[in-house]
């Protein structure tokens, strides 16, 4: 395994790590206001299924890369549509029910989805500059 042409995927692992301390920091100090064992995904599920999709996308625009760099920025918006309505099925049993603590949990799907967005579209952007 090349760890140059892997790099990407490593530091995606990593910034995921440093996020879910921070997210799961910020839910330790409002323990009390927040009752997470009530949510239908944990905050380990959620990282994990987005870490899994983001690894999948940025590993395969990697492959891209290799055999045609032109394709790179087609296969990344055909992989995020997937990635978005997966995730849409995944939001439902979030979404169809009306408590104040759904809201938080709504909340917490979003800043994770963006996030994850943001990461792999810098990871594309940084593959598409880069190309050799």
């Amino acid at each position: 395994m090349n760890l140059k042409i892997h790099k990407p995927i490593i530091n995606l692992f990593l910034v995921s790590i440093v996020f879910y301390l921070i997210h799961k920091t910020v839910f330790y100090m409002f323990s009390a206001e927040l009752n997470t064992a009530d949510f239908v995904y944990s905050l380990e599920t959620l990282y994990t299924i987005f870490l899994f999709f983001s690894a999948i996308i940025v590993f395969v625009l990697l492959k891209i890369k290799q055999k045609n760099i032109n394709n790179v920025g087609m296969v990344f918006l055909v992989m995020t549509s997937i990635k978005m309505v997966i995730c849409y099925f995944l939001l439902y049993p979030i979404a169809s029910k009306s408590l104040v603590r759904i809201s938080i949990e709504k909340t917490n799907f979003f800043v994770m989805f963006i996030l994850f967005l943001a990461i792999e579209t810098i990871v594309t952007i940084r593959v598409l500059n880069n190309k050799q």
